[in-house]
């Protein structure tokens, strides 16, 4: 019996050990820290007035080594696994898991670029060989991205094998190359604002419709400790859930089109048992209590949403109306979103109560009207792609009534325009639309750029 081998520490791994890890990694901090940020930023939350956790964040006040946690994990996580399912898969001409790996290193990097800019890329995950790489324009990732997905789709027939151990699409290679031509759409749509627009390579994909068919999802949670829904397990069941409360913003708008999600994401106030909301950064107005507000509804098991069909139905309808001026197509896309979202939150109530003939939210043929129920099917779901889009678009619009002409009179505001905060570290009418570059990054790399301003804008950011 002289052997030495610990049986649970393997020599060798293989892609069906190594996929649901990198899942989890990408998954956990999208919906954990990320979720947390994009709440506050997208404005559908903020910092509770009996609580305190989140004060700095909530007024923008945030130092540089506030991604450090997201940015070491994705990179010597996510993607150092997924480079090592890509690099295993060429080898032996696995092409369906090489697919795989392709389109979470695209939601990766793109993710990443979104948040700081400018990001390590061509010469990134090379280990001991370069230890400083170069930081490569956010252009220049996602032009990348767009070929790296398109190289692995060109290795598809749609009869390969995904690894059995897959945790968002069942290991279904049909899925999967959905989800890889949704990825190329979300890409290029983020560019809508910019010069190099991409409206051929959107019109093409809209023409081919080979997307995939269900929300991509992390679901694998269950309500006992450790193995909750991350946001869960830090806000509710380990800080008691006192931090988060709804804002005016999203209540209003929710209330104004009498939507039935309004009680899916939100509690009613404890102090009079409607659905109230506060100001964002407004925990330091004189009189209010915890009990005044709706705090948020998250559960245990929800699952963490990478990508919904909601969004891609939403993706669709703007590009229907923006470069194929086609209002009908779009809106067949937009009411397809709205069902979508409905049954997301597992809503009885058929969407064309909401968006058929005379009702509160039917296709009025304008690109705000699909972003307003953007950002209504994102809330609570996504939270930082409802911020990314946010910035994109500049809708919600920004209010020119402020937190004391709104509380004089109710009537000068329109439900859902995003509110100045009241408390703001960046000074009056100044947005934050960018973090630091993470001091993980800036200790380790010597070519980690200048720090920018809070307030410089990502490259796709033109608005």
């Amino acid at each position: 019996m002289d052997v030495n081998d610990n049986p649970n520490v393997p020599t060798e791994v293989t892609t069906e050990l190594v996929l649901p890890a990198a899942e989890a990694s990408i998954a956990v901090q999208v919906g954990g820290m990320l979720f947390n940020t994009g709440g506050f930023y997208a404005q559908y939350w903020s910092q509770a007035p009996e609580a305190n956790q989140y004060n700095g964040l909530d007024k923008f006040d945030v130092k540089t080594d506030f991604l450090d946690n997201q940015y070491t994990e994705l990179y010597a996580g996510a993607l150092n696994d997924l480079e090592y399912i890509r690099t295993a898969s060429t080898e032996q001409e696995d092409w369906g898991n090489y697919l795989v790996a392709t389109v979470l290193r695209a939601y990766t990097y793109q993710l990443l670029v979104d948040l700081i800019d400018k990001v390590p890329y061509t010469e990134s995950l090379q280990g001991t060989g370069i230890l400083n790489p170069v930081f490569d324009d956010g252009k220049v990732v996602y032009d990348g991205l767009i070929t790296e997905l398109d190289d692995a789709l060109g290795r598809v027939t749609g009869s390969e094998i995904v690894a059995s151990t897959d945790m968002l699409l069942g290991a279904d290679i049909d899925e999967w190359i959905g989800f890889a031509n949704a990825m190329k759409l979300k890409i290029f749509m983020r560019q809508s604002e910019t010069a190099s627009n991409h409206s051929a390579e959107v019109k093409a994909l809209i023409d081919a419709n080979n997307f995939m068919s269900m929300d991509v999802m992390f679901a694998s949670f269950a309500d006992e400790q450790n193995k909750r829904n991350p946001w869960y397990d830090t806000e509710v069941d380990r800080l008691g859930g006192v931090n988060h409360v709804a804002t005016h913003n999203i209540i209003s708008y929710l209330k104004s089109t009498a939507d039935p999600r309004l009680e899916t994401i939100w509690a009613a106030a404890t102090v009079n048992d409607q659905y109230n909301g506060n100001f964002p950064a407004g925990k330091t107005i004189p009189g209010i209590k915890n009990e005044d507000f709706s705090f948020p509804i998250v559960g245990a098991t929800q699952p963490i949403y990478l990508y919904t069909m909601s969004e891609l139905y939403f993706f669709i309808a703007e590009a229907e109306l923006r470069y194929n001026n086609d209002a009908t197509a779009a809106k067949a896309a937009y009411e397809s979103a709205i069902d979508a979202s409905i049954a997301l939150h597992g809503i009885a109530t058929p969407g064309s109560e909401l968006y058929g003939a005379g009702k509160p939210i039917e296709f009025n043929e304008t690109h705000k009207q699909i972003m307003m129920q953007k950002w209504v099917s994102l809330a609570l779901v996504n939270n930082i792609e409802a911020w990314f889009e946010i910035k994109r678009t500049e809708y919600p619009s920004i209010s020119d009534a402020t937190v004391a002409s709104i509380q004089s009179n109710p009537d000068a505001y329109t439900p859902g325009d995003r509110i100045k905060p009241y408390e703001n570290t960046l000074g009056d009418g100044k947005w934050l639309t960018r973090f630091y570059y993470p001091d993980a990054a800036v200790s380790s790399n010597e070519n980690t750029p200048s720090q920018p301003a809070l307030t410089d804008k990502v490259w796709w950011d033109q608005n």
